[in-house]
């Protein structure tokens, strides 16, 4: 069977919605309610079962609000995942909202189980657990979704298919910045997500350049269409003092040589969440900016500048135009990417569970390779600060 790609983005393909189960993001956890508001936006997923949280308290009143039945709320992952696989109605995808260091053994225990997952950013805390993860993933033939929603942003994609369409030329240069405030002050004992994201135990070799950066990253070799080849990075604790970076600076070098900045911090006051990339070629630039996301600025060479905004028709590209849902003027968002995201792993879970095949470029996903990219670029990062700022060639 063949599905044409060029349907409703929000319309399921088997005709149904799939069955998604959650491990992680209950009650105060802002991740979990992004997913979970995506999902059901999207309308490709029904959520029927969760392990919503390591505190049992927690994990019931999630369920409850969740409505998810009380036999399908779990005290843990393992339990879960024996359980749903067991079941002919069990949940056909698990989305895992959950710290990094539980990423790698969750997400194996549920391929195993022959369940396809849909997981957070960094995949994992060692590049070891990531090639892992990559070879358990083609053998069991499940899918992994990484979820990198800035991605599925309809601008984004705009500027994605605008670059490879030749508008702007060669790449001849790129920067992308990441710029957030909140760890400039002290934390309090309450900030547990603060504290573990500094604990090298949970997050491996890095911090911001692991937490944020890695959006920077896959954002940049998303647009550009290239990855890195080389770079160097320095670490600097530019907030209160903590014991790993909130501030990373690392010049890079894109496979056909053009140069580059990549600069993430979370100790700018004035900042938010200020995701930007700018990129030239000798035809051209492109501009984003994920606080104004509706908008992409270009600049022929030479010529006035034009402003596209989110919407349809007016200079909006096939592919940019299956993520846009309202009029201009009518406000899509991060949750509205999220939903794209979700709609985009429905068809493509459905197609592999349903037997169809999907034509080159319906779905524009970020899988398990994506996610051992960023790997390896925050162990390049790392291995570039600790010797120095030296220029590291990055694995590929």
């Amino acid at each position: 069977m063949t599905y044409d790609g060029k349907g409703n983005l929000r319309s399921p393909l088997l005709g149904r919605r799939l069955r998604l189960g959650f491990v992680g993001g209950g009650k105060g956890g802002l991740v979990g309610q992004w997913h979970f508001a995506g999902a059901r936006l999207s309308n490709h997923w029904e959520v029927v079962a969760g392990a919503l949280s390591s505190d049992p308290d927690n994990a019931r009143a999630s369920a409850a609000e969740w409505m998810i039945a009380p036999d399908r709320s779990y005290g843990d992952w393992n339990a879960m995942a024996e359980s749903e696989a067991a079941r002919d109605d069990g949940i056909e995808a698990v989305a895992i909202v959950t710290p990094n260091w539980t990423h790698h053994r969750i997400a194996t225990a549920f391929l195993k189980a022959g369940i396809d997952v849909v997981m957070d950013k960094p995949m994992t805390t060692t590049v070891s657990d990531a090639q892992d993860l990559v070879e358990l993933q083609s053998a069991t033939g499940r899918l992994v979704v990484m979820t990198y929603p800035y991605a599925h942003h309809a601008m984004v994609r705009q500027a994605k298919h605008m670059i490879r369409n030749g508008v702007i030329g060669t790449v001849r240069q790129a920067y992308v910045e990441f710029a957030q405030e909140w760890a400039t002050s002290p934390f309090s004992d309450r900030d547990k997500g603060a504290i573990w994201r500094q604990d090298p135990e949970k997050v491996g070799r890095t911090s911001a350049t692991g937490d944020i950066g890695t959006h920077a990253y896959h954002l940049l070799h998303t647009i550009t269409g290239q990855d890195i080849a080389s770079l160097r990075a320095e670490f600097h604790n530019c907030g209160a003092p903590k014991p790993m970076e909130d501030t990373a600076y690392i010049n890079f070098r894109l496979k056909n040589g053009a140069p580059g900045i990549l600069w993430v911090t979370q100790a700018a006051p004035g900042q938010y969440c200020g995701l930007r990339i700018r990129v030239w070629g000798d035809k051209g630039g492109l501009d984003w900016d994920q606080e104004k996301p509706e908008v992409l600025r270009y600049v022929p060479l030479g010529e006035q500048e034009q402003i596209f905004v989110r919407g349809h028709g007016n200079g909006i590209l096939p592919e940019a135009e299956r993520l846009a849902h309202l009029p201009r003027g009518h406000g899509e968002t991060l949750v509205d990417a999220w939903a794209n995201l979700y709609a985009e792993a429905g068809l493509a879970i459905a197609a592999r569970r349903g037997g169809y095949a999907l034509p080159e470029g319906s779905v524009e996903l970020s899988g398990v390779e994506d996610g051992l990219k960023g790997m390896l670029f925050i162990d390049a990062c790392a291995d570039s600060h600790e010797s120095g700022g030296s220029w590291l060639s990055m694995r590929q």
